[in-house]
C-alpha cells in the first residue's frame, strides 16, 4: 500500500469542465482522461502536481491544490504510458484537428445510374446560435442535436437520423459554449420537447456536447427522454 503524503496535485472543477480534452493532451504523464464528457484524474500517482495542464484549459477548470495523496510514481507513469494503445498526435493540440486522409474506393456508376437521395431536412435554420427558443418547428418535437462534423462523417445521416426529427447543430469546441448551453436551456423550457437525441463524434472535445446538454436539461427542470450516439471519424456508429 502506497504511503500518503501532503503534496501538490491537480484539482478539476467538474462544473467548469466542458470535456474539450486539451488538458488530457497537455498531460505528459497521461494522468487525465475524458470520461463521460468530463476531465478526470485517473490516478493520483500519475500526477506530478506541476500543473503543466492548467494553461491549456480554456474554461479555467484546473487548479493545483495541496492535500494528502499518494506519492507521484515515475515508474508507474512509464508503465502506464507504455500500455497506451492510442498515442497522442505529435503536432496537434486536439485529436479533432489531426490531419488525416482516407482513400475511398470509387464505385462504377456508368452502367447503373443511382438515383439521387432526397433531403429529409424539415427545418431552418439549423445552427443552434440562430435557432430561437420559440421556433415553431421545435414545439412538441423529437429534437436531434448534432455535432456539426457528424453529417460529413456518417454517410446515411439524412436517411438514418433526420426522419421525424427537428435538427439543430453545434460545435462544443469552436462555438460559444455558455451561450449554447443557455439557448438549449431556453429551448427545453419553452418548446415542450418530446425527446432529445445527441449525436457527436468520437473525438474527446466533441463529448462536451453531451455535457452541455445534460447541464441544460438540469437547468430547465424538464424530464425529457435523452440518449446519445457516437460516430467514429470513419463514419461508423460506436
Amino acid at each position: 500500500m502506497k504511503t500518503k503524503v501532503v503534496r501538490k496535485i491537480i484539482k478539476i472543477d467538474e462544473q467548469k469542465c466542458n470535456g474539450c480534452g486539451d488538458c488530457a493532451l497537455a498531460c505528459a504523464e497521461g494522468a487525465i482522461k475524458i470520461v463521460d464528457g468530463k476531465a478526470r484524474l485517473i490516478s493520483e500517482r500519475y500526477c506530478d502536481g506541476l500543473g503543466a495542464c492548467i494553461g491549456e484549459c480554456p474554461q479555467g477548470a484546473l487548479t493545483v491544490e495541496e492535500r494528502e495523496s499518494v506519492e507521484f510514481d515515475q515508474e508507474a507513469v512509464e508503465q502506464h504510458l507504455a500500455e497506451q494503445t492510442v498515442k497522442k498526435p505529435p503536432q496537434f493540440s486536439c485529436p479533432s484537428s489531426a490531419v488525416m486522409h482516407f482513400p475511398v474506393k470509387e464505385e462504377n456508376t456508368t452502367e447503373t445510374k443511382v438515383p439521387q437521395a432526397k433531403s429529409r431536412l424539415t427545418n431552418w435554420p439549423v445552427q443552434l446560435s440562430l435557432v430561437p427558443a420559440d421556433a415553431p418547428f421545435l414545439k412538441g418535437s423529437d429534437l436531434l442535436l448534432v455535432a456539426d462534423c457528424v453529417p460529413f462523417a456518417y454517410a446515411g445521416f439524412h436517411q438514418d437520423f433526420l426522419g421525424g426529427h427537428a435538427v439543430i447543430i453545434a460545435c462544443p469546441k469552436l462555438d460559444d459554449y455558455e451561450s449554447h448551453q443557455k439557448r438549449l436551456t431556453d429551448i427545453m423550457r419553452s418548446a415542450d420537447i418530446k425527446s432529445l437525441t445527441v449525436v457527436h463524434m468520437e473525438v474527446p472535445c466533441c463529448s462536451g456536447l453531451v455535457h452541455m446538454t445534460r447541464e441544460a436539461l438540469k437547468a430547465s427542470g424538464k424530464a425529457i427522454p435523452f440518449k446519445e450516439m457516437t460516430v467514429s471519424i470513419r463514419g461508423a456508429m460506436k
